[in-house]
């Protein structure tokens, strides 16, 4: 069977009674404390510790009758300046030692070995992290080295709604790409293993945190799915060689189809039965990349990024897209949303930049209430255990609901070929580009990669500035220079940038300290989950691999 970590089991545990016109407040990334929960969880994970639905990722449109419980972004800055904040009636600073405590908690390093007996690897390794907003955190990561082919699998999954869709995607998707990837003979190979009952090839190489885990009781149910897709596979066998586009939108699309298919199934475990119903009704968005010499492959369906870092020929930094965001600020989207239905949905299908006026991401794994008819829903959750039919949210129909699916987990893949400039990768759920702008990024990781910083004339945006706050800019700065290296893991420093920084682009070490100390209650109102993974790639390698085609 598939291996697994750990026995503790991820469970949506956002499940709250509560009047169906709040639902529509879900995913708006500045609504506090609606009200608490009861989870349905034989085990004590991280993921069943929740007590708030308001903290999930659903960014929904708020109705003004529920203005009082909203709060901006934009507005921490009033929340650094008032003294007699109700939740904060003392000013309160972590030590440097407890940031530093908090932003390392969840970091995560691999280094790749040059050569693993097959291939010369390009990437030499990477960094990764985490940082919540939501209690418990909704986003995941995973990494793995494909075993049976070449490559890598790096991916960020920023989940809505809860963790349970996030977990189960982090967990799977990647099974399903490596299963895509494997040629007829291997296929037959692992099919002959099972079913003469010897041991299967390992595919896949995970490198985990110790808080990525996996899903014990869920392994059967999911190993069953990706057999019965490798069966698939091995039937439809054309001869040809996989092409990795190919693999990964079938990948994505096949997952999400056994997503859907074991929550209208269900299964006689009532555990399971409740967990894979959870899985189906909240979502996550991914962003994965594939990496096989000079060969990139980014897969993202909705809207976390995927960056390049390229230094210039001047040491310079600048940063290309490697991905799209699937929403309402991409006018392609838009347009594919609107010619997949009817002319006469065309003024609904998109408010308040939201799909339906609900939902901000325009592909997501999960999401089944964007996807089921209305007779399908109604009908599974009539069905299901009494945690899922209480549960307002589940029952609520959103608007204008007349042609589904009005959802998909499609992925949009970008091909590139990697070049000696090309130096880092950077996969991140949208909190961290919430803060920062992608040049920013490539910048803070280039030059903490290098250890070469290319001086900027300081940017005081406007604001006037004594001579005394400018010898204090310059001061900090010159202190930020040679501290730099406090971070042995880029994504850390990538973190610690997004958080802290201040309105002249440098870390705030107040501004840091209160931002890690929110209260649970206020977190999520100022910024989202985080997660980052930075790849390093390996020059040499890759001026190799030019040459060699040249």
């Amino acid at each position: 069977a598939i291996p697994v970590r750990s026995s503790r089991l991820p469970l949506l545990s956002d499940a709250m009674p509560a009047p169906a016109h709040l639902f529509p407040l879900i995913r708006n990334c500045e609504i506090s404390r609606i009200g608490s929960t009861a989870c349905y969880c034989h085990h004590r994970h991280l993921c069943c510790l929740s007590s708030h639905f308001a903290h999930s990722h659903f960014r929904y449109a708020p109705q003004k009758k529920f203005a009082a419980l909203y709060r901006p972004k934009e507005h921490f800055n009033h929340f650094i300046h008032t003294r007699d904040y109700a939740s904060t009636p003392q000013r309160f600073y972590l030590t440097p030692p407890q940031v530093n405590s908090i932003l390392k908690a969840n970091e995560y390093s691999f280094k790749v070995p040059e050569f693993d007996g097959k291939n010369v690897s390009s990437v030499l390794g990477f960094d990764s992290n985490q940082l919540p907003a939501n209690a418990p955190i909704e986003d995941r990561r995973s990494a793995a080295t494909c075993l049976q082919t070449r490559g890598m699998l790096l991916g960020v999954f920023d989940g809505h709604a809860g963790c349970a869709c996030a977990q189960a995607v982090s967990e799977r998707l990647f099974y399903y790409i490596a299963v895509s990837l494997l040629p007829h003979e291997t296929l037959l190979e692992i099919e002959n293993a099972v079913e003469s009952g010897r041991a299967l090839l390992p595919i896949l190489q995970w490198h985990k945190h110790p808080n990525d885990y996996f899903s014990k009781e869920a392994s059967k149910l999911y190993f069953n799915s990706l057999r019965t897709y490798w069966q698939e596979l091995i039937d439809l066998n054309s001869g040809e060689t996989t092409d990795v586009r190919e693999a990964l939108i079938n990948a994505f699309k096949r997952l999400d189809n056994d997503i859907s298919l074991e929550a209208q199934v269900g299964d006689p475990n009532s555990f399971l039965n409740y967990l894979v119903l959870r899985v189906a009704f909240s979502g996550a968005t991914a962003c994965v990349a594939h990496v096989d010499g000079v060969d990139l492959h980014i897969a993202n369906t909705g809207d976390s990024r995927a960056m390049l870092g390229v230094q210039e020929e001047d040491g310079s930094w600048s940063a290309v897209n490697l991905s799209y965001d699937h929403n309402a600020q991409n006018e392609h989207e838009v347009e594919r949303v609107k010619m997949e239905h009817p002319k006469s949905e065309e003024k609904s299908l998109v408010k308040q930049d939201r799909l339906l006026g609900l939902l901000m991401p325009f592909r997501a794994f999960g999401d089944v209430k964007f996807k089921w008819s209305i007779e399908l829903q109604k009908r599974v959750i009539e069905s299901g255990p009494d945690q899922l039919n209480d549960n307002e949210y589940t029952k609520f129909i959103p608007p204008n609901y007349y042609t589904p699916p009005y959802l998909t987990a499609e992925p949009e893949v970008i091909h590139h070929k990697l070049r000696p400039q090309d130096k880092f990768l950077v996969l991140a759920t949208d909190g961290l580009w919430e803060t920062m702008h992608r040049q920013d990024v490539a910048r803070i990781v280039g030059e903490y990669l290098t250890g070469v910083h290319h001086q900027q004339p300081i940017a005081v945006g406007g604001y006037k500035v004594t001579l005394g706050q400018m010898h204090g800019l310059l001061t900090e700065r010159r202190a930020r220079i040679s501290s730099v290296f406090e971070d042995q893991n880029a994504a850390t420093h990538l973190i610690r940038h997004a958080v802290g920084n201040n309105e002249f682009g440098t870390v705030d070490h107040e501004r840091l300290s209160k931002m890690l100390s929110l209260p649970e209650e206020l977190a999520r109102m100022y910024r989202d989950d985080i997660t980052i993974i930075v790849v390093q790639f390996n020059s040499h390698v890759i001026g190799a691999y030019q040459n060699e085609e040249l």
